[in-house]
C-alpha cells in the first residue's frame, strides 16, 4: 500500500529489511527461541517493490534500500502523516481517497527526498484492513499496478517449493517434468495447480484471537471480503463492548477456529462443488501441534479419494527458508486449484489478493 503511494506519486518506494528490532544486535527472541532480527525483503519476494524493473516504457524510479536512501538523501524533507490526516479531515476516509490524498501532497514537494516521520501514525491506519468498504475501493488503482501486478516471490521461496512439491503436487510418471528446455517455453510460476486444495488452518494463539473478535464484533480482513467471493461474513446481532452470546462465540469459532469435524464437513463441501472437481491432493497451512495435525490427516483419509496429504510441518527447508516457510506457504496456498482460508487471518488475505489479481475465478477462493 505505501509503496502504491510512491509509485502513484511519481516517487521511488524506499524498502528496509523485515525488522524485528533495531538495536544491531544480529538475533532477537521469540517464543523462547532466537530469531533473526532482520531479514532483507529479497529473501521473500521479487519484483519492482524491491527495486526490480518495471514494464517497458514506465519511468517511474526504481525502489531502493533504505541504507541506499540515508546515502544519498541525508537530510531529507521529514513529513508527519497527521498533516495529511488533518487535509482529509476524516478518520474513515477509504483507501482510495487516502491514496489520492498523499498523491497530491507528495506531488506538490520539490525536495527528491521525502521521509516519513517514525513517530508519526501510519499512512492507511490500522483497522481500514478490517474493513472492507474502506479498503476494497483502492482495488481497482492496485489491481492494475505494477506495485502487484509484477509481485514474485525470491529465489529461496520458489526454491523451497520445488524441492517440496512432491509433497502437494507430486509428479505422475507419465507427466512432462517441470523444467523448461531450450526448445520449451518457460512456465508460469504462478499457475494454478490442478487438483490441490490448500487449508489455511491456524492454532496457537488464535483460538483466545477469536474469542476477542466474537466480543467486539470483527468482520473479516478486507481482502477477504470481496463481493464476487462465495463464504461471505455477516457479524451476527447479540455483541457489545467485550462481551458477546455463546452462540455467537461459536459461530466465530466455527469459521475462525474450525474443529477437525467441521473442518473435513468443509472440505467435503467444497469438494462436491463445481470448483472442486478433480481435487485428489491436500496441503495444510498450519502453526498446529504435530500430533494435532496429524489427527487432522487421519479424519480426512476416512473420506476417502486422496492422493496425498500433508502439513507445514512436513516441509524440507534449509537453515535460511525456516525463517521465511510463512511464505513458501503462501505460494502454495496462491498456487491451489481451491483454497480454504480462515477470513480473520492476515496471510489469507495476502494470499487471496495475489489469487484476485491473477484474476482467478472467485468461486476457487473459500473460507471457514
Amino acid at each position: 500500500m505505501n509503496a502504491q503511494v510512491a509509485y502513484s506519486s511519481g516517487r521511488a518506494f524506499v524498502y528496509d529489511n523485515y525488522t524485528w528490532n533495531r538495536d544491531n544486535t544480529e538475533y532477537s527472541e521469540f517464543s523462547g527461541k532466537p530469531i533473526p532480527s532482520q531479514i532483507p525483503l529479497s529473501a521473500l519476494i521479487s519484483g519492482p517493490l524491491i527495486g526490480g524493473p518495471f514494464v517497458l516504457g514506465d519511468e517511474t524510479p526504481l525502489s531502493v534500500h533504505k541504507e541506499y536512501f540515508d546515502e544519498i538523501c541525508p537530510h531529507p524533507t521529514i513529513v508527519d502523516t497527521r498533516i495529511v490526516a488533518q487535509l482529509i479531515g476524516d478518520d474513515q476516509a477509504s483507501a482510495k481517497r487516502i491514496l489520492d490524498a498523499w498523491t497530491g501532497y507528495l506531488r506538490g514537494i520539490d525536495d527528491p527526498c521525502v521521509e516519513i516521520a517514525r513517530d508519526s501514525d501510519r499512512i492507511f491506519d490500522y483497522y481500514i484492513y478490517g474493513q472492507k468498504a474502506r479498503l476494497l475501493s483502492i482495488w481497482p488503482v492496485l489491481s492494475e499496478s505494477p506495485t502487484l501486478r509484477l509481485l514474485g516471490w525470491s529465489p529461496l521461496i520458489h526454491a523451497a517449493f520445488d524441492v517440496n512439491r512432491h509433497l502437494f503436487a507430486p509428479i505422475q510418471p507419465l507427466d512432462p517434468l517441470p523444467i523448461p528446455t531450450s526448445l520449451e517455453p518457460l512456465r508460469d510460476p504462478y499457475a494454478s495447480i490442478p487438483g490441490l486444495l490448500v487449508l489455511h488452518i491456524r492454532r496457537g494463539d488464535f483460538e483466545d484471537h477469536c474469542t476477542h473478535l466474537a466480543q467486539w464484533g470483527a468482520a473479516f480482513n478486507g481482502f477477504n471480503s470481496f463481493p464476487e467471493l462465495p463464504d461471505q461474513w455477516t457479524t451476527p446481532p447479540g455483541t457489545w463492548k467485550g462481551e458477546t452470546t455463546e452462540e455467537n462465540l461459536q459461530f466465530y469459532l466455527r469459521r475462525c477456529f474450525p474443529s477437525i469435524p467441521q473442518i473435513v464437513e468443509k472440505v467435503e463441501e467444497v469438494r462436491s462443488s463445481r470448483a472442486g472437481q478433480g481435487l485428489k491432493n491436500i496441503y495444510v497451512m498450519t502453526n498446529a501441534k504435530a500430533r494435532w495435525a496429524s489427527q487432522l490427516k487421519t479424519a480426512l483419509r476416512k473420506k476417502g479419494g486422496w492422493e496425498t496429504i500433508a502439513t507445514s510441518r512436513e516441509l524440507d527447508l534449509t537453515r535460511e527458508q525456516k525463517y521465511v516457510a510463512q511464505a513458501v506457504d503462501m505460494l502454495i496456498g496462491q498456487r491451489a486449484q481451491v483454497l480454504i482460508g480462515n477470513g480473520f487471518s492476515s496471510l489469507t488475505s495476502d494470499i487471496v489478493m495475489l489469487r484476485m489479481a491473477r484474476p482467478l475465478s472467485p468461486d476457487s477462493t473459500r473460507f471457514w
